[in-house]
Formats: C-alpha cells, sequence, structure tokens
C-alpha cells in the first residue's frame, strides 16, 4: 500500500502512487499535520462538545446501518452548519441521555471547514494541503464538502459497517476522495478504520444514500441486491497517529468497528468531488449546496491534467 516514509514533507506522487492506479487505493501519510495544528483541532472538537446544547436539539441520532440512517431536516439540512449528532447507544427508550453530552456525540458536522476558524486553517487555508491535491492530480478543479469531526465514543461507538464513500456523494463520473486525519491514537481496540486493499476495481459501486421524493432519506438500489458482488482478500487494519492523514478513493471498501475501549478515538474527515464541467453532482444526494455556501474551491488554478 501507499505510505510515506517522511513525517515531515511529502514528496511528488508519481503515476504509480496514486490512487487511480495503487493497487490498493488508499494511503496513510504519517504527520500530515503539525502536533500544533492536530492539538488544535482536538481542543476546539473539546469545546464544541462543552457547547453543546440539548435545550433546542432534536436529539437526532446517527445510524450506520442501511435500514434506519439518519433522514430528518435536522440531518439534511446540516450540509451549511454545525450540527450534532448522537450515538444510537446514548438515548434510552424514553429519549433521555444515558451518559453525559460529551460522551453521548457520534459526530459534529458538516460545514466545519467553513465555519470553524481552525478547521477552516487546514482545510481550506493550508497551503501543504494544496500542494498534496496538485501532486495527486485526483481532480481537475476538486471542491470540498461533508466535514465532520467523529468521536468513536468510549464502549458505545458504534460499528461502521463495511461501504465506500462514493455510496454517499455520488457523482458521474465516480470522483469522491476522503481526507481522514486521526486527532487521537486509533488502535484495534478503539475502532481504528480498515480496508479492502483493491477493492475499488473489484466492487461496483451498487447503491445510492438518496433524498426520497416522500422525504426523509433511503437507498436506492443501482445493482441486483440478490446477486451483491463478492471481492475476495483480507481487510487491513490501519493504526494511526495523530497528525495522520488517510486518503480514502472513493470506491475502496472500508469499515470500522466498534470502540470497546475506555478511550475515545476522535477524527477529523472531509471529502473532496470533482465540479463541473468534469463530473456531475447529482440532485438527488443527501448533502446539497446552498447558494448561501456552494461546494468550497480547494485550487486557486485548476489541474490542466489528471491521472485516469
Amino acid at each position: 500500500m501507499w505510505s510515506h516514509s517522511s513525517a515531515s514533507s511529502i514528496p511528488e506522487l508519481t503515476s504509480e502512487r496514486h490512487p487511480q492506479r495503487t493497487r490498493d487505493s488508499y494511503l496513510v501519510i504519517p504527520g500530515f499535520l503539525a502536533p500544533d495544528e492536530t492539538g488544535a483541532l482536538l481542543a476546539r472538537s473539546k469545546q464544541l462538545l462543552d457547547e453543546f446544547s440539548l435545550l433546542d436539539h432534536p436529539l437526532t441520532k446517527f445510524s450506520t446501518g442501511d435500514s434506519n440512517h439518519v433522514g430528518d431536516d435536522y440531518f439534511l439540512s446540516s450540509g451549511d452548519k454545525i450540527r450534532y449528532f448522537l450515538e444510537e447507544d446514548a438515548i434510552d427508550k424514553q429519549g433521555n441521555l444515558t451518559r453525559e453530552k460529551q460522551k453521548a456525540v457520534n459526530k459534529i458536522g458538516h460545514a466545519l471547514h467553513e465555519l470553524e476558524p481552525a478547521f477552516r486553517r487546514v482545510t481550506l487555508e493550508n497551503e501543504k494541503l494544496r500542494s498534496l491535491v496538485r501532486d495527486l492530480r485526483f481532480h481537475h478543479d476538486p471542491v470540498a464538502l461533508q466535514s465532520m469531526v467523529i468521536f468513536k465514543q468510549p464502549q458505545i461507538g458504534g460499528e461502521v459497517p463495511e461501504h465506500n464513500d462514493s455510496t454517499f456523494l455520488y457523482t458521474s463520473p465516480p470522483s469522491a476522495l476522503g481526507f481522514w486525519i486521526a486527532l487521537e491514537r486509533c488502535t484495534p481496540e478503539n475502532g481504528a478504520l480498515s480496508f479492502l486493499p483493491g477493492s475499488h476495481l473489484t466492487a461496483p459501486i451498487t447503491k445510492r444514500f438518496v433524498r426520497l421524493p416522500t422525504g426523509g432519506t433511503g437507498f436506492e438500489q443501482l445493482l441486483d441486491p440478490t446477486d451483491p458482488p463478492n471481492p475476495t482478500g483480507a481487510y487491513i487494519l490501519e493504526e494511526c497517529n495523530p497528525g495522520d492523514l488517510v486518503l480514502i478513493h472513493g470506491s475502496v471498501l472500508h469499515k470500522s468497528e466498534r470502540n470497546t475501549s475506555p478511550k475515545t478515538r476522535f477524527a477529523y474527515t472531509f471529502h473532496m468531488i470533482e465540479s463541473p464541467p468534469h463530473a456531475t453532482y447529482d440532485e438527488k444526494n443527501w448533502l446539497q449546496p446552498t447558494e448561501a455556501m456552494p461546494f468550497s474551491r480547494i485550487l486557486n488554478t485548476p489541474n490542466s491534467t489528471v491521472l485516469a
């Protein structure tokens, strides 16, 4: 799999190390963020948890399963806001929190990269990130969207089943690329990411997560669900240190297990997609740009060529 040997610099990416051509299609870049940058994101994440008010919150839970994925207005209108989503096991049948609020939140999203200065600095105002994007040549003119802090709370941080990101951020042609930054040590015990190497070549996008005409969200099948693809191989778990960046091809299968440890697993993640005319973002996707906040451009000058 890809890896960079240097934590202090990023060499230019060759075509052999590009996510479209690599065998594995994910890349771990150790120490992409400096300790002070990582510390600032971690500190602000904890402050946001402290500032979370339950007084006007609809107690929206975030589920990663197919049958009961979140789809209320609080979720659907969060693309240009900062909103809090709770762990399924943090609320009892009577609608009461089962633990303190700081340990009940699954994630905060989805416009941190625009609205929170600490996150904006590392996403939209980061020359190191822009240099990486230029070297990747994955997109002509990438835009950023769906930024989140995922907390993976102790004991209740839910399992995230096998999936690929293009299911949730569908473009034609597919162009999603995930940027996942560890803010704390990620281990097998607290829910580190696992990947199925090469699955971007063997596992087609089988469904899409869409806004339903009747309201809410659901999955639209693209292939016959009775004959699912069966990619082979073994998952590889990637332990990460604070500041490590994982690049995730939109079609590679990945997952994470339930956090069974007493420790959190904070991570900051966002995605990039291609912009028109090179790709079309589908109007049925759950997250939609708004007039007040269109998707955020990354490069001042688009890449003239990409590695197909």
